[in-house]
């Protein structure tokens, strides 16, 4: 959410682009750690518990986020906030699948986790807005508020008992998952995609402005169009994988990521200006699309590859993989930011996202022996 409003942050607490832009880091490395880390640390408590503990912190944190003096706590805010997603989501998750029989869990999950395509869709244009007109501020306010609302209807609606005797993974249960093959390679391709998302898509105000010319008002309809295709590529690649495989969306997705990348990379250089305007919304749009389709396809090729048994398990460490690649991402393009500019954020992305289709084409042929096996 903050990723197009880091100017006003920046200016607001006296720190450069750079440094505001180094809260993406902060949120996203403490999230690949701790979700895990506190999963396993509170997996004896009954997850109703840790819902509500877990939306309680969140919404404490983001009123912490509003009211932040300086960049210091501004930080320390961003850290919790981080901490009490990593503990919801994984249970939330969890909750959702045991609740179903067998047979239903995967849309079970897919109804859990369609939070986030809508919050891609609606969420990040909606804060953008709000931000550019009343303040870096009130997108946290409004969160806060929001989160207190989804806080009411869990106390509402979780019965007293839900999810009693669920137990969590602890940290050797997912070690052996990773050591399973091809599961280790293919969180590896999460990390580097994920580096290639945000190294741009943190900086995406100066980024999208210095492509294209894309600032103010422009830069809210821009996101959103990112948004709303982000969401259409959720929703298509949920359903085209089982058709066509979830390998082959995920190799369809990184290829068009890599051209739209270089492409946004040649519009200033190519382009008039309104001609470049129009060419960097339309690549916005591929982008959102297939950044986001490679998610579902990915989580569909790491079930199948880990084995339907320790699903949730890989799918938890696959959410800590992207994190991990969005922290080092957003620590990667601030350091180019301070040698180089903002439109060279294009092929560095690019770059990152190369290694990960690099990595899924040299395990194609182990990769379908082991599917085959389990």
């Amino acid at each position: 959410m903050i990723a197009a409003i880091l100017p006003r942050i920046a200016s607001d607490l006296s720190v450069s682009v750079e440094a505001a832009g180094q809260l993406v880091t902060i949120f996203a490395l403490t999230y690949a750690f701790s979700s895990p880390l506190l999963t396993t640390l509170f997996g004896h408590v009954d997850r109703r518990r840790i819902l509500l503990s877990g939306m309680g912190l969140f919404v404490v944190s983001n009123i912490l986020a509003a009211i932040a003096s300086s960049y210091e706590l501004l930080a320390v805010a961003r850290v919790l906030l981080a901490m009490s997603a990593g503990l919801y989501v994984p249970n939330a998750n969890a909750l959702g699948s045991a609740l179903v029989p067998p047979e239903r869990r995967g849309r079970a999950l897919a109804i859990v986790s369609g939070g986030l395509g809508v919050a891609v869709a609606i969420g990040v244009p909606l804060g953008s807005f709000v931000g550019i007109s009343f303040g870096w501020r009130m997108p946290f306010v409004g969160v806060a508020v929001l989160s207190s609302i989804a806080l009411i209807g869990l106390l509402a609606g979780l019965p007293k008992d839900i999810g009693r005797g669920l137990s969590a993974p602890s940290l050797g249960d997912r070690l052996r998952v990773i050591k399973r093959p091809g599961v280790g390679l293919a969180l590896i391709q999460t990390v580097f995609l994920g580096m290639g998302a945000y190294c741009a898509y943190t900086y995406v105000a100066p980024f999208l402005d210095t492509v294209g010319g894309i600032s103010g008002a422009s830069l809210t309809e821009a996101l959103f169009v990112f948004g709303v295709c982000a969401f259409v590529g959720i929703i298509v690649s949920g359903h085209i994988s089982d058709s066509i495989g979830s390998r082959r969306v995920v190799a369809y997705s990184l290829a068009v990521i890599i051209l739209t990348y270089l492409a946004m990379f040649l519009v200033p250089h190519l382009l008039g200006p309104g001609s470049a305007k129009i060419a960097t919304f339309i690549l916005v749009g591929v982008w959102g699309f297939s950044s986001w389709a490679f998610f579902p396809a990915q989580q569909s090729r790491l079930i199948a590859v880990a084995g339907h048994s320790v699903g949730p398990i890989v799918l938890s460490l696959n959410a800590s993989g992207m994190y991990l690649g969005f922290s080092i991402g957003a620590g990667i393009g601030s350091a180019i930011l301070t040698k180089l500019n903002v439109v060279n954020l294009a092929w560095v992305s690019a770059l990152f996202v190369t290694v990960s289709f690099g990595l899924l084409l040299l395990t194609s042929g182990r990769e379908q022996h082991d599917v085959n096996r389990r």
